[in-house]
Parts: structure tokens; C-alpha cells; sequence
């Protein structure tokens, strides 16, 4: 017998299990945590979905995924530790108030064909910290991926006792009026993806927590060392075929940088394209202006080659760079490419380079990131003081550091909140706060009722009353 309503029998399914879920205490909700961590983790099954994951989308790297499906899920149970999330979490006696956490409910979690595993194992994991329900919504390529994660992810939850009914997925092919309907009756959407799964997100007249485009600029001095600095770029812009948002797009290189810098990233496996090659490498990965699916995420090599580039550098090489001076959609190299092609700019000062950086997010990739090598403080700070940017990544792996790192103090996260310049309602790591309802006990406290001298002193003694 066919379900005539497939949405709706998930959502009711998932409310029950939240309702039972709701009632565990602190530890037992963490073993689920644990649970699901594990799913991912245990090496067998992490390789397992590593190599589906490649295998059914074309996207990216197997060794790649098998070290962010760990490292990311790692992080985040480490972020999660000893974290409380039931009942009491915050008592201030000074200000009188007791915080206690609840649940959202039902979540709704769109996620892409880029990280078919790492991202719906995130966002599970902290549903499941905050006794949350939760029903995955993967892209179409991802569908497989995702599915082979429940079945690993229910397998562990038996142990627990935990209902697994806690984490369902639409079923494939889905539709997007299967998603419309699941993200309208949801308590929460989050949506990580296309821009119009996440104006949808938006749209659906429930709280969403949706993430805006990359497009991410790096900025070189003349202070940075150019190996390290070559050796961090190429890491990250080659890591899982440049799956990541978090990647680097192009590089803003100052006078006195660029022929050390591009010698060391010719070093890391860069080639640099001639203008002729740069042509044929356009009409390759922009057919008709839009960046090609086929070309996403996918080898250097292969690339190189269904761009008619041929020669000994190119057979071998692990990034292309591609010289460039205009931004805008006539010059399409100054986007989001999604491959490990990196377009760099020539520019003679630091002043020059955050108007460059500017110019690039005014087209695309306002509020995500923007790297920094060789800076000092103050040029640090002038970055996060002057740029639309939510994080300002200082002398890092780019790729890595955005999305949490062991040695940064960032949220491990695979969705990154973008601002209200990217027409998005948070502009920090999605994390296990955002999977939270905090209702607040209000006491009494000692009144204090400020003099008008105190609050207009200032002002009066400066402009008068």
C-alpha cells in the first residue's frame, strides 16, 4: 500500500520519537551523541561512506572524505563534551536568572552532494545533543550517501536504546514539494547547499538557519614566507578537489610577494595558465557563462584535460592558476570555481588589496571569509573592521581553519552562518547552541535605578542640556 503522505508520516514518526527523546537525562542523551559520532568515525564504515560518497556524486576525494568525515566529526564531539544541554545549564545569581534548555522539536536538515556524509552526520549530531528530532533532506547525488549514514547511525542508536526515529531522511528521488512540505511543518530548517534550497530554507515560514555562498579571497604581504604560505594555499585548495566553500577562489598577491609566492606555489604543483590556456580553460568550466557540473570538484589532471591543456606540467600538476584582473560575471574566473583552479591578483599595496577583496565580494561571497598571510595586528584588525566578512582567517589552511580547527577557537561546523550581508539570520558556525530553545527563570534582584547624570552626564557636559 502506497503512503499517501510520506512527509507527514515522517514528521509524526519524528515527534513521537522527540517526545521520548525529551524525557532522557544529560547522560543518556550524550551516549546517543556518542552513538551517532561513532557511525561516522569507525574506520570501516567511514571509508565505506568516503568511497560511496565519490563514487555516486563525482565529487571530490576518497582519502579526503575519510579525513574530514573523522577530523569533523572528532572536533565537533570534542566542542560537544561535557556540554550540558538538559535541564539547568547556567544559573547567575548576580542577575538572578536561571537558564534551562529545551528543545527545538523536529528539525528539518538540507544538505549537499559536496559533503554527502560530514554534513548530515554535523547536523544530526547536534540535533541529537539538544534532544531534537531531526529529517535530512540530501541533494539528489547525495541521497545514497546519506541513507548508508542513517542505516550505520540506527545501528548505533539501538545500542543505546535511543528510537530511530530520531533521524529519518526523505525518501529518494524526493521532490521539492516533498521538501517545501517538510521544511513548513518542521520546528527548525537549517539548510546548507544551492542558493535556492537556502532562499527556500528562507522562505518557508519557519525559523531557518541558512549559509550564503563562497567565494573566498586570500591576501598575501610581502612579510608572508612564501612556502608556508604557498604550502597552506595549495593544501587547501586541492583538499577534496576544492569541495569546500572554504576554499580559496583567488588570491590577492602584493608587489614584493608575487614572483617569491608563485615560484612556491609552482613548487606545491600550481601551474600558471598562459592566456591561451586560460581561454580554453573558460570555455571548459563556463559553458555558456555557468560554471559546468561535470568540471565541479573534480582532479587538476582531468580538468587540464577536458580543457585541451596538455603537456608534462599539466599531466601532473594539483592546482591550476589563472591570472586575472577583472571581477564581475564578464570575467568569470573571479567567482566560486568548486575545483582547484585559483585566480590571482596583482596589486601594489595592502590598500589596494582590500579594495580588490572588496570588489570581488561585492560580486559574490559577501559575509563568508577572508584570508590573511604576513599580516600584523593592526592590518588584521583593519580587515574585520573594514571588509563584509564574518571571519578573518590569520596565516591557516583556509579550509580547515573556517570550519573549526584543533588549532583555532572556531565551532567544528560544515555550515557557516554568513550574515546579514549574505541575507542570512546568523553569521557564526551553525553549532548545538543553534539547536536550542533557552527559557530563562527570573528573579527578583536589588533595584538599581540609574541618575540622569549618570545615563546624559557626558553629554550634557558636552553639547549642552
Amino acid at each position: 500500500m502506497t503512503d499517501s503522505d510520506p512527509v507527514g508520516t515522517l514528521l509524526g514518526r519524528a515527534r513521537s520519537a522527540q517526545a521520548e527523546f525529551a524525557t532522557w537525562t544529560q547522560d543518556r542523551v550524550d551516549a546517543a551523541v556518542a552513538a551517532a559520532g561513532w557511525a561516522i568515525i569507525e574506520p570501516g564504515r567511514n571509508r565505506r561512506l568516503a568511497e560511496q560518497a565519490v563514487r555516486d556524486t563525482g565529487f571530490g576525494a576518497v582519502e579526503d572524505k575519510v579525513r574530514k568525515n573523522h577530523r569533523k566529526t572528532l572536533g565537533l564531539l570534542r566542542d560537544l563534551q561535557g556540554v550540558r544541554t538538559v535541564g539547568v545549564i547556567a544559573e547567575d545569581c548576580a542577575r538572578g536568572m536561571t537558564e534551562i534548555a529545551r528543545p527545538v522539536g523536529v528539525v528539518a536538515a538540507v544538505t549537499p552532494s559536496t559533503n554527502p556524509a560530514a554534513t548530515p552526520a554535523n547536523k544530526l549530531i547536534n540535533a541529537l545533543k539538544g534532544g531534537n528530532a531531526i529529517i535530512l533532506a540530501p541533494s539528489p547525488k547525495g541521497a545514497s550517501t546519506c541513507a548508508l549514514l542513517l542505516d550505520f547511525v540506527h545501528a548505533e542508536l539501538v545500542k543505546v536504546g535511543a528510537p530511530l526515529d530520531l533521524v529519518q531522511q526523505l525518501p529518494p528521488p524526493g521532490s521539492r514539494a516533498m521538501l517545501a512540505k517538510l521544511m513548513a511543518q518542521a520546528d527548525l530548517v537549517v539548510a546548507t547547499g544551492s542558493r535556492d534550497n537556502v532562499k527556500a530554507a528562507y522562505q518557508s515560514g519557519k525559523p531557518a538557519l541558512g549559509v550564503g555562498a563562497g567565494n573566498v579571497a586570500a591576501i598575501v604581504l610581502p612579510s608572508a614566507d612564501p612556502v608556508v604560505t604557498a604550502a597552506r594555499i595549495a593544501t587547501s585548495k586541492t583538499f577534496d578537489h576544492a569541495t569546500s566553500c572554504s576554499s580559496e577562489n583567488s588570491l590577492i598577491v602584493v608587489e614584493g610577494a608575487w614572483e617569491r609566492l608563485l615560484a612556491a606555489l609552482r613548487a606545491e604543483g600550481g601551474v600558471l595558465a598562459t592566456p591561451a590556456e586560460k581561454a580554453c580553460l573558460a570555455k571548459a568550466l563556463f559553458p555558456e557563462g555557468r560554471l559546468s557540473p561535470r568540471l565541479i570538484a573534480r582532479p587538476a589532471t582531468e580538468i587540464a584535460r577536458l580543457a585541451g591543456l596538455f603537456g608534462a606540467a599539466y599531466e601532473s600538476c594539483r592546482f591550476i592558476l589563472v591570472s586575472e584582473e577583472g571581477v564581475g560575471a564578464q570575467f568569470p574566473f573571479s567567482g566560486e570555481k568548486l575545483s582547484p583552479v585559483l585566480t590571482v591578483y596583482r596589486v601594489p599595496d595592502f590598500d589596494a588589496a582590500i579594495a580588490q577583496v572588496r570588489r570581488l565580494y561585492e560580486y559574490q561571497g559577501q559575509g563568508h571569509s577572508v584570508g590573511i598571510h604576513g599580516a600584523n595586528a593592526e592590518q588584521q584588525l583593519r580587515l574585520g573592521l573594514d571588509l563584509p566578512v564574518c571571519r578573518v582567517i590569520v596565516d591557516q589552511v583556509h579550509c580547515y581553519a573556517v570550519g573549526g580547527s584543533f588549532a583555532n577557537g572556531l565551532p567544528f561546523s560544515l555550515s557557516m552562518g554568513c550574515g546579514t550581508w549574505a541575507g542570512n539570520s546568523f553569521s557564526d558556525n551553525l553549532n548545538y547552541r543553534h539547536f536550542l530553545n533557552i527559557t530563562r527563570i527570573v528573579r527578583p534582584i536589588p533595584e538599581r535605578v540609574p541618575s540622569e547624570e549618570e545615563i546624559f552626564g557626558d553629554y550634557w557636559r558636552l553639547f549642552g542640556k
